[in-house]
């Protein structure tokens, strides 16, 4: 059992160093970390030592760098099974949890809560700590080994004091998530927006690892952004830098849910979509599914709504890369399954509008 949940695994700026480079990279022998981190071998054995006793990083069977070069090397390896990570997505209409190891790899299946007519905050809460203790309580380790829980969901999130300032769902103003789940089930919580806890994996290990600058995009209901500036996620002062969703395109487009016009959510969200092809064809009763087999069928209406949105999300794309300049931009999101309908309008805009792409970009 951890001695004290509320204590971090590591304060010093060395040993988190140190300890990122391997949970993203590792096993890497002694002198990677030296290159990687700018530290000297002193500092790097130094920082590894309590990580070591801990039984953090483990020490794999000696090799030599080269046959008959000097001392035999040790590189260390995360031990996944040491500690484990609960994490909750809070969506629209459920809560989704896992288990994850050290090294972020999925431990138990996905474990889900309808809401339904669930909808207050301190409903939610109440919903959200049972699912966290069924979650603690599928593996024999898990509950003696968690001591960190990952709360992410959509709009305004203040990772601080662990609050949910603003959601586009209602009754969700200023909610203290945190708090309340940590205290009903003993792992010490953080809740943050969900793209921007997207951001962080896909940074450390998915498709940004390696990379000092990142920009990801995410489509689908909502249009969202996250970014790493110097190795670093970056929040803003009040936890909505980036935010390319709320970037305005369009002095005459549709009204945002926040009360802004013309931004890039309110016209190639799964919703605004939606909404521009229903009144295009005069059919308040039109799903999604039914707009993107008209889009395919070739009609018109449809096809100039996705289009809309394919340059919109371009020029917001545009937009972010001229101001931060990253490596890579990662566009993901349950949006990418109709990329084929607003793909090339996406390219087209972000090419006309930003003077040098990232040669990475994705």
């Amino acid at each position: 059992m951890f001695p004290n949940h509320s204590q971090p695994l590591v304060s010093a700026p060395a040993e988190t160093a140190v300890l990122a480079m391997l949970l993203a990279e590792g096993p890497v022998g002694r002198v990677e970390p030296v290159r990687r981190t700018g530290l000297s071998p002193t500092a790097v054995t130094k920082a590894a030592r309590p990580l070591l006793v801990g039984g953090y990083p483990r020490e794999l069977p000696p090799e030599r760098t080269a046959p008959g070069a000097g001392r035999p090397v040790h590189p260390p390896a995360v031990t996944a099974g040491r500690e484990y990570f609960v994490g909750v997505k809070i969506a629209a209409e459920a809560l989704r949890g896992t288990v994850r190891d050290f090294r972020a790899r999925r431990c138990a299946d996905t474990v889900s809560r309808p809401l339904g007519l669930v909808r207050g905050p301190a409903a939610v809460c109440a919903l959200l700590a049972e699912l966290v203790a069924e979650l603690l309580d599928i593996g024999a380790e898990f509950r003696e080994r968690t001591r960190r829980l990952g709360i992410a969901g959509s709009g305004d999130v203040d990772r601080r004091p662990g609050r949910v300032r603003y959601s586009v769902l209602p009754d969700r103003r200023d909610v203290p998530v945190v708090g309340t789940v940590s205290a009903a089930t003993g792992p010490r919580g953080t809740v943050d927006n969900d793209v921007k806890a997207l951001t962080v994996a896909e940074h450390r290990f998915g498709e940004g690892i390696g990379t000092g600058n990142l920009a990801l995009i995410t489509i689908g209901a909502e249009i969202g952004s996250g970014l790493v500036v110097n190795g670093e996620p970056v929040a803003g002062a009040y936890g909505v830098a980036g935010e390319r969703g709320h970037v305005s395109v369009d002095p005459s487009g549709p009204r945002c849910h926040c009360g802004a016009v013309g931004r890039v959510e309110a016209i190639a969200s799964a919703d605004a979509i939606l909404r521009t092809v229903r009144r295009a064809l005069e059919d308040p009763e039109a799903d999604f599914a039914g707009a993107v087999q008209l889009t395919r069928d070739g009609d018109r209406a449809a096809r100039g709504a996705f289009v809309r949105a394919g340059r919109a999300i371009g020029v917001g794309i545009a937009t972010l890369v001229s101001l931060v300049g990253p490596e890579r931009v990662v566009v993901t999101g349950e949006g990418l399954d109709t990329c084929d309908l607003f793909g090339a309008h996406i390219k087209e805009a972000y090419t006309s509008r930003c003077a040098r792409r990232p040669r990475n970009a994705r």
